[in-house]
């Protein structure tokens, strides 16, 4: 069982922890540029990963991008930075949220950055509509209910993917919404002292397949989120 298979090299890894000083620092920049680039890969971004890096760690853009895409770049990681703030808090709240969204969005639309859209958005490819504008605030309200309720009860993995699923299917903000449910999910992970999830772009077609089935079955994408964990997991073994 996957799950399984999760724990085991959970508890290899966590022999060679604590991570700390310069190897600390050293991981933090190495998932940093990986989760930046797939993030925003998976959304259209043209960074490569290469390009991601030189901009992250350089400060140096490259000739002919769009300035949006620097920009979700720079906010991406400026969020990333963020979220490992929030590892020891005793909930993730609509504050903790609210905050990724603004840090990520800040440069692309500084007046919707950190705030609830006030009108409707239709997911391209989605049969299934999102939650009404009126209605957001309440139901963002119950999704935060239910991740302070459920967050010590189920599997660290299944409760990170179902909190990017229902995430998700709210989609609270005019933009940002998968970059922002990615972070979730690796806050929730990481909370647990579980590696992160990175999904690679070339995966995106079976990620968006599985996050528009889990509306009738998320079997599959709950099976798609643990693969990408145990994933991670050997690539941090390999790493040490």
């Amino acid at each position: 069982m996957l799950l399984d298979e999760i724990d085991r090299l959970k508890s290899e890894i966590d022999k060679l922890r604590p991570f700390e000083g310069r190897g600390l620092d050293q991981l933090k920049a190495y998932y940093r540029i990986g989760l930046t680039y797939t993030s925003n890969a998976l959304e259209g971004n043209s960074l490569t990963e290469s390009e991601t890096k030189v901009l992250l760690e350089d400060g140096l853009t490259v000739g002919g991008k769009p300035l949006r895409d620097i920009y979700e770049a720079t906010g991406h990681a400026k969020a990333y930075d963020h979220m490992y703030t929030l590892l020891s808090n005793p909930t993730i709240t609509a504050a903790d949220v609210l905050a990724l969204h603004r840090l990520f969005y800040h440069q692309i639309d500084s007046s919707q950055a950190g705030a609830y859209r006030q009108e409707p958005v239709i997911i391209s490819g989605s049969q299934y509509p999102t939650v009404a504008p009126s209605k957001i605030k309440n139901a963002m309200s119950d999704f935060f209910d239910w991740l302070s309720r459920h967050e010590s009860s189920l599997h660290p993995v299944t409760f990170a993917a179902e909190a990017h699923k229902r995430f998700v299917f709210i989609h609270p903000f005019i933009d940002g919404n998968g970059r922002v449910a990615r972070l979730l999910m690796n806050l929730c992970l990481l909370r647990r002292g579980y590696t992160i999830a990175i999904i690679p772009p070339v995966l995106r077609a079976s990620y968006i397949a599985r996050l528009e089935e889990a509306h009738v079955d998320d079997g599959p994408f709950m099976k798609f989120i643990a693969e990408r964990v145990l994933e991670t997991q050997r690539d941090l073994l390999r790493l040490f």
